[in-house]
């Protein structure tokens, strides 16, 4: 069941409410939002991405004029796991560790998922995930990499945020961590998603282009995933949240670098 939207429930509240969840900077200090908010924050999801990405991106480029480039992808990506509180690769364990080892059993992979200690699926993936990103973005010139991180993040937490307009939360509202459901959007908040999802692209798309495999891709690997849960637990949780926007941004970067590879055959 989800909750009523409060009477005083205003845009500011939305967006701190957004902030102090997606992040773990200090914006409670500024400000506290209503509780209600919280049901309104994956309206606003790809907007903290704007922030955390925009910090990832500098300082990845500003690292790499002073060191190599390998250690400065590093170095960013420590920074969002410092920004984020690791929020999105708890949340991918945990997912891996569910549905790998939930087998058939809804309540079983349910019961995993919650569960605070990781598994043997959630340790390879979080290391095949890592491996991933790290060893793609280091292939591409620093500028380049530093837009698409730029571009993928906002984009892919939009994509992710649409599982839960497609499912019903999987568990109650007292088993949820923030304690609240996120409610039906309106028309006017999915177009806002868009907006915040779309938008960081435009900087990638002048620079070098924009191939449609990485809108194509991410497509693909969201319906994937989404036929999964939906036929595992019949709904989603925060964590299959936090692992969708990965995967997916993840498909986003793969898809770029086999095109930036494609028309750069001697890039290194």
């Amino acid at each position: 069941m989800q909750l009523p939207i409060h009477p005083t429930t205003t845009w500011k509240d939305k967006l701190f409410a957004a902030l102090i969840f997606f992040t773990r900077l200090p914006f409670w200090r500024i400000y506290q939002p209503q509780k209600e908010a919280y049901a309104h924050v994956v309206e606003l999801w790809p907007l903290t991405g704007w922030l955390t990405a925009t910090l990832t991106a500098a300082t990845m480029y500003g690292c790499a004029q002073i060191m190599p480039t390998t250690t400065a992808i590093i170095l960013a990506f420590v920074m969002r796991l410092l920004l984020t509180g690791a929020l999105h690769e708890d949340g991918l364990a945990d997912f891996l560790d569910g549905f790998g080892a939930g087998r058939n059993d809804a309540q079983q992979t349910l019961r995993v998922m919650k569960d605070s200690h990781i598994g043997t699926y959630g340790v390879l993936g979080l290391i095949l995930y890592v491996a991933l990103l790290f060893t793609t973005l280091s292939q591409l010139p620093i500028t380049i990499a530093a837009l698409v991180v730029l571009a993928a993040d906002p984009f892919a937490k939009m994509m992710a945020a649409q599982i839960t307009q497609m499912l019903p939360y999987a568990r109650t509202a007292e088993q949820a961590k923030n304690k609240v459901i996120y409610r039906a959007m309106s028309t006017k908040g999915k177009l806002l998603l868009a907006i915040q999802g779309l938008l960081p692209l435009i900087p990638l798309c002048w620079y070098v282009g924009l191939p449609y495999e990485c809108l194509v891709l991410p497509g693909i690997v969201f319906y994937m995933l989404y036929q999964l849960m939906r036929r595992k637990i019949n709904g989603y949780t925060g964590d299959c949240c936090g692992a969708l926007f990965l995967i997916v941004e993840l498909s986003f970067v793969l898809s770029f670098v086999v095109f930036y590879y494609q028309n750069n055959p001697f890039a290194t």
